[in-house]
């Protein structure tokens, strides 16, 4: 009967297993078509919800289709179009990767360097190969002939690298916070300043990404003349963020 189609379908949309579900009859591997479930579920909220699953297992099954993966939430569907890395969310200007489940692009990190990150809180300020202060003796992470043990080695450069990627992401939360606190400002004055603000926080916060993933390359680099260049280009665009 009709009320209990209705009881059905309505159920298998609430514990969203609407999609492929069958009829109700054991022997019956029948699926009701939309057509029929909206013909026979009343309620909008309900119907909108079916609407939602449809969509979300079309997503799913093209591989080309992904969802947006900013963590404050976008309902926005991206097309990965053979990217690496992807472009910018057309709605929330998130740029997500489509080649690993990490949520947002890495570059220059590779996706299995992502793979093998944690975080950590920012105490920058040793040298990994003695263990002492950065300060006042070190000029570069090269320059230093102490040797200590293999695994004290690896432990600080990691600990090193790891604090150093955790001090830029919260640097970059610094600017999104600033850009949204110029940007909320109810009364924008007619002169061209807070828009410099809103652009150069912006800037900040993808020069931020950037030399926290830098890190992540860094670390997991093994080749040392290619480590050495990455770094000097790391400490320059470092200088210059830190200016503007």
């Amino acid at each position: 009967s009709q009320p209990c189609w209705r009881e059905y379908l309505t159920t298998r949309i609430e514990q969203n297993m609407v999609v492929n579900c069958t009829c109700p009859i054991s022997e019956c591997r029948a699926q009701p078509t939309a057509a029929f479930i909206c013909s026979i579920v009343s309620s909008e909220e309900i119907i909108a919800k079916y609407e939602k699953a449809l969509l979300r297992g079309y997503v799913e099954c093209c591989s080309n289709l992904t969802w947006c993966t900013n963590p404050q939430g976008c309902d926005q569907i991206l097309l990965k179009d053979g990217l690496g890395y992807g472009a910018a969310c057309s709605k929330c200007s998130w740029i997500s990767c489509f080649n690993c489940n990490f949520p947002e692009a890495h570059y220059p990190a590779s996706c299995s360097h992502m793979s093998h990150m944690t975080c950590a809180k920012c105490n920058h300020g040793f040298c990994w190969r003695c263990l002492k202060p950065w300060k006042p003796t070190h000029k570069d992470y090269y320059n230093c002939s102490a040797m200590v043990s293999k695994a004290a080695w690896q432990e600080k450069r990691f600990q090193d690298y790891n604090e150093r990627c955790t001090f830029h992401h919260h640097a970059r939360e610094f600017a999104v916070c600033l850009r949204n606190k110029v940007a909320s400002i109810s009364e924008m004055p007619k002169i061209r300043t807070l828009a410099f603000v809103l652009d150069a926080c912006k800037v900040l916060e993808q020069a931020r990404k950037v030399l926290a993933y830098s890190c992540v390359y860094s670390y997991y680099n093994q080749d040392t003349e290619s480590v050495d260049i990455v770094e000097q280009q790391t400490e320059s665009l470092e200088l210059h963020t830190n200016a503007l």
